[in-house]
């Protein structure tokens, strides 16, 4: 697996963990100061496991039924790292954060699937 590809299952699953996360009504209310309404949170938790899902399905792709999932959990690990720290120490900045990830593991992908 090469760094690029690291780097788009790392973000994907940073996104996913922090919708999940905002799906939480402590987390919510910490990050955007504000109620959670049921909708909102249904739709927090689709876009989470669907973050993580890509993170997987990205993993898998590009190293391979090999090396992919090893790489799906070892990303998500360091995702959640990511999240938690982000919650604890700065919880403002989370939504930033994970809006943030989404455009880099864009523009990670081309370097991934070019080096694969």
């Amino acid at each position: 697996m090469t760094a690029p590809g690291l780097a788009v299952s790392l973000a994907l699953a940073f996104a996913g963990l922090a919708a999940l996360a905002l799906s939480l009504d402590r987390h919510h209310r910490a990050v955007l100061r504000g109620p959670l309404l049921r909708g909102r949170a249904v739709q927090l938790r689709a876009a989470g496991w669907g973050g993580l899902a890509l993170s997987f399905a990205a993993a898998v792709s590009l190293a391979g039924w090999e090396f992919g999932p090893v790489q799906a959990i070892g990303a998500v690990t360091g995702a959640a790292l990511g999240v938690a720290a982000c919650l604890t120490y700065r919880p403002g900045w989370l939504r930033a954060a994970a809006l943030a990830a989404l455009p880099l593991a864009a523009a990670f992908l081309p370097f991934a699937l070019a080096a694969t």
